[in-house]
This record gives C-alpha cells, structure tokens and sequence, in this order.
C-alpha cells in the first residue's frame, strides 16, 4: 500500500504511473490559514472519527486534476470558507483508491509542523495507513452519479412504519427497539438503480435494508413482499450479513474478508438491474441473487432500514 501526505502530491511530474498512484498533482497554494473540511465519507477509517465539518489550519494545495473520477473523495475543502481555492467549488483534499493490484491513500494536509500535534490529524493519518496495510476494509471505488436520500440532519422524505425507530445526533441514524422500519415514502424507486450506505454494529445487533416492497405503513409488508440484505453477526447463513435474508447467503469467505469488525463502519452497495440484486460490501462483491418469484420484484419499490434489536 502507499501513503501520500501533502507534498507527496508535489513530485514526478514527469511519471504517469506515479500521477496514477497519487491520484492528483499539486498546482498551487495561498498562504496557511483556516478552512472548512467537509467530510464525505464518514465510513473509512481515515474519517470516521470526524464529524460533518473538520475545521483546521493548513496550507491548502490546488490540484492540476480532480481525483474524483478516479478515487473516493473523502474529503473537501469549502472554498467558500478560506481564500486561494480554485477548483470551482469540488475541491478534494483527502481520498483513497485501488491501483494496480494495490492501495493508495492520500491527504493533502500535513504541511505546518503544527498538524502533527492535532489528535485528530494524527487519527486521519493512522486510520490512511491502517487501510493501505491492509488492515482495515473500505469501499474505495469512485463514487459519482448518486443522489442523497439522507443528509445528516433530518429524516425529511423518510417515514416510521410500526414500534420502535431511530435517533439522529451527529449525523448518524441510530436504530431502537422494534421490530420497526424506516423507509423512504418520498419516492418509489423503479428499473435499475445502486444504494449506498454506512452502517456499524456495536455487537451481535439485528438490523438490515429492505428493496422492493410497496408502500405501506405495515413493516412486515416489506417482510412479506420485499428483500431484505441481512446485518446481523450471528445467524445461519441465509440469515447472517451479506445474504439476501432467507432467500441466498452471502459467500462467506469473500464477506469475511471484506468485513471489518463490531464497533467499525461498513459499506453496503445494492445495484439492482433488473431482477439481480448484487450486493457489495467495502467495494467487495459477496453476493450475487436473481429474484425468480413471480410475486415480488426488485424493479419496483421502495427502501427501508430495519430496527429491530
């Protein structure tokens, strides 16, 4: 793996496989102030200790490029928040991503000798080279292309179908009681589409994602119509995380791998096209399933979060 800080990104102009690895090179810079980091990905665990916003000092580079394509943006300086920025408003500061059988990790932080005296600094630079060793999972794939269903500070679109639900602080969807479901009433989701979403379990918790079921204010509608993809540590195997629950488990060598563990974010990917449903986790394929039930349909429905314990 690689670890990229700062002015890593300020060297061998003239090396393709080197602007590859880094993921963007350096153009220019203002002078060291304060600015406004947004955090993208609150599920890696060069992030995961920082909240929505991450105010520091720093110098800030420019980049010739913009990594997005190509990596996944951790993170983002406001450039409304400071002076000197010119990437047109989407500005990455932090990303990761897969190259050439390998991992790559990089943070554009880390000029002022005063950066390495921030716990949290310190914390970022851990959680980069913990993932690039190897010690830790990710979904590092580029992520363009997605609409935000929920924005970190309210639950508006979405809806509470029977006992229990969930609590909101920090940006965070905390599940209670149950057996519940919160699902998204704004809109029904038809032909193929991908949901992405973080979760974490402190413990042997119960909980999942629901696709295709009709609107109803019944969870067990979603039950009984729907799929869900199971997160629960410990079950059989067609009722365990990564399986389609009751229908197909998940390849438990390839989610095993690609699991971290109780107490550390996940990443689910769920790409339905048309009646297949493949479910990713930290960017690793672990299940593969073609609904064939005459009854229920994957190309129609809507989304649910399950609290139930």
């Amino acid at each position: 793996g690689y670890v990229g800080v700062h002015a890593a990104a300020d060297t061998e102009y003239d090396w393709p496989f080197y602007e590859g690895l880094v993921g963007a090179l350096f153009q220019s810079h203002p002078a060291i102030q304060s600015a406004t980091v947004r955090v993208e990905d609150r599920a890696h665990d060069a992030t995961a200790h920082l909240g929505p916003a991450w105010q520091r000092t720093d110098e800030w580079y420019n980049y010739r490029t913009n990594p997005r394509t190509t990596a996944r943006v951790l993170a983002s300086l406001d450039e409304s928040s400071y002076t000197g920025g010119n990437m047109s408003g989407d500005h990455p500061i932090a990303w990761c991503k897969g190259y050439e059988g390998g991992r790559a990790f990089y943070t554009g932080g880390g000029h002022t000798d005063e950066s390495y005296a921030e716990p949290s600094f310190r914390r970022h630079l851990l959680g980069g080279i913990r993932w690039a060793a190897g010690m830790t999972e990710a979904d590092c794939r580029p992520e363009t292309g997605y609409t935000s269903l929920f924005d970190g500070s309210s639950t508006t679109g979405w809806s509470q179908a029977g006992p229990g639900g969930f609590a909101l602080a920090d940006g965070t969807l905390t599940s209670r009681g149950g057996l519940g479901m919160l699902w998204y009433s704004a809109r029904e989701f038809t032909g193929d589409y991908s949901v992405k979403l973080d979760w974490k379990a402190a413990g042997d918790d119960n909980s999942g994602v629901f696709l295709g079921f009709p609107a109803s204010d019944d969870p067990w509608s979603a039950v009984n119509n729907g799929y869900e993809i199971q997160i629960d540590a410990t079950d059989s195997a067609d009722r365990t995380t990564g399986a389609v629950y009751g229908f197909k488990s998940a390849d438990l060598a390839a989610r095993d791998a690609a699991l971290n563990p109780p107490g550390e974010w996940n990443t689910y990917e769920l790409r339905v096209t048309g009646e297949r449903l493949e479910i990713f986790l930290n960017g690793s394929k672990i299940n593969d399933f073609t609904n064939a039930d005459p009854v229920r349909s994957l190309r129609q429905g809507h989304i649910g979060l399950q609290n139930h314990g």
